[in-house]
């Protein structure tokens, strides 16, 4: 039974984009450990707040992560 726990920084991801992390981050384990886990393959996104997530000591917000994602 896979459970795959995913975070990210609130505000960021939309429903329907997290919905769509759930398909194929199901997908993608079963391709590998067999589609008969499909029903009892658990995936869980938990938001962070913007702020409280840091890298390399510096918090992190939404906004940050749409500039890196722009290229900017």
């Amino acid at each position: 039974m896979p459970l795959i726990q995913i975070k990210g920084i609130g505000g960021y991801t939309s429903v329907e984009q997290k919905q769509e992390i759930i398909r194929k981050v199901t997908d993608a384990v079963c391709s590998v450990e067999g589609e008969g886990l499909r029903n009892v393959t658990w995936v869980i996104i938990e938001d962070v707040n913007p702020g409280e997530w840091g890298v390399g000591g510096q918090p992190v917000t939404d906004d940050d992560l749409r500039k890196m994602a722009s290229g900017c």
